[in-house]
Parts: structure tokens; sequence; C-alpha cells
């Protein structure tokens, strides 16, 4: 297959990289020729770091740098046949592109859209064939995170799916599908992660530092909420909170923070402008003690959160079980998926932290989904 990749940042080159090591022919596109050598650089570097842990031979390197063709002229891509957009979050810039696309390519080429949050249905909208348009939605690092989200339009022919899920996994991937709405699975599903941890700061019930050792120490993530937000960037993850929180009609558990906004405004992006959340370079301070009863109501709390819009992404058909389960370790590393951690602590469990958040606040935002309640005496899961 000959894969086009249109952007040259860091997603574009990561999907290049990989489109390549699966043995296509890759052409990557972009009219920024500093965009293109940096994406060279990436590339060359990702796959140097590969031969050194003994993946590959020099030789299949060389092979795979090689099966890469890097572009400023559009018309190369006409004997594509996918092309997969990674370029600016923006809706009008990216039918802009589908259109002039559609202008170039084979009635047989297959649309594709990396965005993480857009609607795939109103990027479809903007082409005569609609129903080749599809979104493939990648993480990063593109060449080291398993998950790919797939996401049909409503005009998208279905029959293209099974092709794309059977090439994504030839790629290495494990691929779900989703419903088009805000968000799609993971980013949709994570949002309490953030804003939970959030609120429970800007009311002052525990520090940055507290929140994120509770969910480091008992719930084994990784990294805390903020470190993680702090990581993302906040120009990113601000955005995708705003994104998300108008485009489901301002919804309540996606309302974004005044202390995040602040941050946004001010240019603290976190790590990648040196301040956010935190001060870099960071000092840890390892002598911190912690209150162990309030790291628990923490942990708790952001956890039933979590569930609680798992349960509702299950509820509105985003995904099936599994794939919503699968979707959350795969997309972004949790310790384990939400649903089978429901199952865990207790389904009935989950519900009453909920109700009993709902009856302190009154607000819809702690609201309990329905399908945990249904299953309030049962589990997800049947072993």
């Amino acid at each position: 297959m000959v894969i086009g990749v249109v952007g040259s940042g860091i997603m574009g080159a990561g999907i290049a990289q990989i489109a390549a090591q699966a043995g296509n022919k890759v052409l990557l596109y972009d009219l920024n020729l500093q965009a293109l050598d940096r994406a060279k650089e990436q590339v060359k570097s990702a796959l140097q770091h590969l031969v050194t842990k003994g993946k590959f031979s020099q030789n299949d390197a060389d092979t795979i740098y090689q099966s890469i063709d890097w572009t400023t002229e559009n018309m190369d891509l006409a004997t594509c046949d996918w092309i997969i957009e990674a370029i600016v979050e923006d809706l009008d810039v990216k039918k802009t592109l589908f259109c002039d696309l559609e202008k170039i390519v084979s009635e047989n080429c297959i649309l594709a859209s990396n965005t993480s949050s857009l609607s795939i249905t109103a990027i479809a909208a903007a082409c005569k064939r609609p129903e080749r348009v599809v979104g493939i939605h990648f993480f990063n690092p593109v060449p080291m995170m398993q998950l790919v989200e797939v996401i049909p339009a409503l005009q998208t022919n279905k029959e293209i799916l099974t092709p794309i899920l059977l090439e994504l996994t030839k790629w290495g991937k494990t691929p779900v599908l989703a419903k088009d709405t805000p968000g799609f699975i993971v980013n949709r599903i994570a949002r309490p992660f953030y804003s939970e941890a959030l609120r429970i700061v800007d009311e002052g019930i525990a520090s940055i530092e507290e929140v994120d050792n509770a969910m480091k120490v008992l719930g084994n993530f990784k990294m805390g909420p903020f470190e993680l937000m702090d990581f993302i960037g906040h120009d990113v993850n601000f955005r995708v909170t705003q994104s998300m929180y108008t485009s489901c009609y301002y919804e309540p558990r996606y309302k974004p923070s005044f202390y995040q906004k602040a941050l946004f405004d001010a240019g603290y992006f976190g790590k990648k402008s040196g301040k956010g959340f935190y001060t870099y370079p960071r000092e840890i301070d390892h002598t911190a003690t912690y209150d162990a009863e309030k790291q628990q109501r923490i942990f708790y709390r952001i956890l039933v959160m979590l569930i609680n819009e798992a349960a509702d992404a299950l509820h509105w058909n985003i995904a099936t079980q599994e794939n919503i389960d699968l979707a959350m370790t795969k997309g972004v590393n949790y310790p384990k998926g939400l649903l089978c951690w429901a199952d865990a602590l207790g389904i009935d469990f989950c519900v009453k932290q909920l109700d009993e958040l709902y009856a302190y606040y009154h607000e819809e935002r702690y609201r309990c989904s329905p399908i945990l309640r249904q299953k309030k005496e049962s589990k997800f899961y049947v072993s």
C-alpha cells in the first residue's frame, strides 16, 4: 500500500514511521521545509534507537527510512491508497484540506483524520465522496502507543472498516471502534482524571501534591493528574477540555477550571514552558508524608468519577465494554480497565460514592450513570 501523511509534526512523523515499518511506501507531505527536516531527524533518530535496542538491523532501519518520501508537492499524493492528515486541530482547515485532496486522489483512496476530538461527520460533510472518510486517531508517541481509535462518520461506508482494522493490526496497533462523539473514547472518559482533581484543589480540599500522590500510590497511575497535565501541556489539555465542554452542550462534568485557564492565559503551559502546576526543573520532596484517610478519599472520588464516565460511554453506545477498557489501558496506560475496576471495587460501592457526592453538591456533574444503577447488584464481566 501507499500511505500518504499530511503534516510532519510529531504525530505525522510518528504515523509515517509506523506505516513504513509495516512495509508500506509512505509519502510525508508538508509545505514547511523546516518541519519536514525536523520530521526526518525524528524518524531517523527513532529508527536508530530501535537498532540500538536490537529491534531492527541497521539494514532494516535504512530500508524503512528509504521507503519514506518527503515532499512539499501535494500532487505527489495522487498515488496514495490511504491519506492520514495530522495537521492543526481546526475544523475549517481540515475541511479545506479534504476538499483539496479529493481533487488529487483516486476514487478508492481512503481519507482519514487523526483528529483527537473534532467531528468526523462534519469533516466528511465537506467532501463529494463522504463515504470514504473515517477517523483514525493515534496516540502520542505514535510508535510506542498501541491504541488506535477508528471512528466512522455518519456517512462512512461500513464496508471499509474491517479492512482498516485489519491493516492497523498489521502495523502492530490495537484498533478499537468508537462512535463519532466529542472526545471519542479516551479523551471523553479521561476528563474526570483532570477535572475532578482540579475541582478538589480549587475547593481547597487538598493540595496538588496530595492529589498526585494519592493517584500514584493508591491507584498505581504512572503520573498524577497535575503531573500529566503539565506533561501534556495546558495549551493542549485546556483546549481539549474547553472543546469537550462546548461540543457536549455544556455538560457539567466537562466544565473547565478557572485555575487551569489562568495558567493557559499566562502562557504557563507546563513542562514545555518551564512552569505550570509545578516549576521545572522540578524538585520532588521525597520526605513528604500524607494523611492516609484523606489520600483514600481523594483516590476514590476521582476513580468513581472515571468509572462513571466509562459507564456512561457504554450507556450511550460509544463503544463496547471490552473496547472501553482496552482503550483506557492501551491509550493512556491506566493500570486496569475502568469497568473491570468497577467490578473489583463493587458497583454498589461506586453508586454509593456518587450518590454521596450528588447529595452534598446537588450538581448534575455527580449524577450516577443509569447503567451503574442497573448493574448495582451485579458486574460488567461475568466470570
